[in-house]
């Protein structure tokens, strides 16, 4: 097996092979690798400026290139199949000579063999497998979100109160707020007819604000008149 690849004019006398519609056989060598010592065809030689493996062997099925160093000539007679060699007439044989029936010992009768009586083996009963039981079906369980925000906004005695609470756990307690800040919170929810709840609320206890001042400004009057009285009577 070559192991020095093509030469210049190896490559060159293959070119023209191929130019004649010629195939020639390569040997691998050992720079292929597992594929080093067998044969193949060069069905094609591409450009050499373009890559350095333009050499194209088809190696059984597949057509492959490899480099000028991975290939050589491959030597005459290699892949041929030996001639098989003829078959050699077969050789008669002699004649047997006449037995003297003096010289032949006796054989012996062949020895009856009493038949044997094969005994039954009664079969084993199978074995009953279980079913196993069938594994239910695991259900998916969702993470647990946090608990609810309850902000509650009410109004009784004449006072606004506001309250938080997050599930059972109370947040804030009810802690009093201006009319002004329950109005903007209520102006929050956008909701019409809380609104309109609110301001008559607030409606409400502004007329009942104003009675009570008119009211204290009468008894003032009286309180300041009845001190000038006593003033001018020193």
């Amino acid at each position: 097996m070559a192991g020095q690849g093509l030469s210049t004019d190896e490559v060159q006398g293959i070119r023209e092979a191929l130019a004649a519609g010629r195939k020639p056989r390569v040997v691998f060598t050992a720079a292929a690798g597992q594929m080093a010592g067998q044969l193949g065809q060069v069905v094609e030689l591409t450009d050499p400026e373009v890559s350095e493996e333009f050499v194209v062997v088809r190696f059984g099925r597949d057509e492959l290139p490899f480099s000028p160093t991975d290939v050589a000539i491959a030597p005459k007679g290699a892949g041929r199949r030996p001639a098989e060699p003829k078959p050699e007439p077969p050789v008669e044989a002699a004649p047997a000579a006449p037995e003297f029936v003096l010289d032949t010992p006796a054989v012996p009768a062949p020895r009856r063999e009493e038949p044997k009586v094969a005994q039954q083996v009664e079969p084993k009963p199978a074995q009953q497998v279980e079913p196993k039981p069938a594994r239910r079906a695991v259900k998916a369980v969702k993470p647990k979100g946090p608990a609810g925000l309850t902000v509650t906004l009410a109004y009784a005695d004449g006072e606004w109160t506001v309250a938080a609470q997050q599930g059972a756990k109370a947040l804030a307690r009810p802690y009093v707020v201006k009319p002004a800040e329950a109005l903007r919170m209520v102006a929050l929810v956008d909701v019409p007819g809380v609104q309109e709840a609110v301001e008559q609320i607030l409606a409400a206890e502004r007329a009942e604000a104003e009675q009570q001042a008119e009211k204290l400004r009468a008894e003032l009057a009286e309180i300041e008149a009845r001190l000038a009285e006593l003033r001018e009577a020193r």
